[in-house]
């Protein structure tokens, strides 16, 4: 069912609601999904999650261990779900908390090196698959990039 199918029926249906968010929410969350479907393959034997991919590279290269609350607020994700993503890392070694001077009730977190090579290793093939999906965009990849980072921009304004 097509974009503008699915519009008109809202439309037909409760005349009173502003359907134009769809224009831009739609095609949103089909990508997403497609990027969820292309990536999927890469994660199914590897020692991480993509989430878990995500906090390692995150950590990668901080040359100062970061906080947890940090890392939450960079990331934009709940504190909850990068607690529950760092203890999965600690509890197999890919990442250390240590207490931190400054804050009782912190703790620092860096990489292992355990935590490094598997960053090392899993990155790349994530990098070449994401290659792979945006090649087709060709001459039109700056005007995307100028899109997203408007759309970026509209919706980081009341955060």
């Amino acid at each position: 069912m097509g974009r503008d199918m699915v519009q008109g029926m809202w439309a037909t249906a409760r005349p009173d609601l502003d359907t134009s968010a769809m224009e831009v929410i739609g095609p949103l969350k089909r990508i997403q999904r497609l990027l969820d479907e292309a990536m999927e393959p890469i994660y199914v034997d590897a020692p991480l999650t993509s989430a878990e991919l995500d906090i390692c590279i995150r950590l990668r290269h901080d040359t100062n261990p970061t906080i947890a609350r940090q890392l939450a607020d960079q990331m934009r994700h709940s504190r909850a779900a990068v607690s529950k993503t760092l203890n999965r890392l600690e509890a197999r070694g890919f990442v250390k908390r240590e207490p931190s001077p400054n804050d009782k009730r912190a703790a620092l977190i860096r990489l292992t090196p355990e935590g490094e090579a598997v960053t090392d290793r899993l990155f790349p093939r994530q990098l070449a698959q994401e290659v792979d999906l945006l090649e087709g965009l060709g001459d039109d990849r700056a005007r995307v990039i100028d899109a997203l980072e408007l759309l970026l921009d509209v919706l980081s304004r009341d955060k």
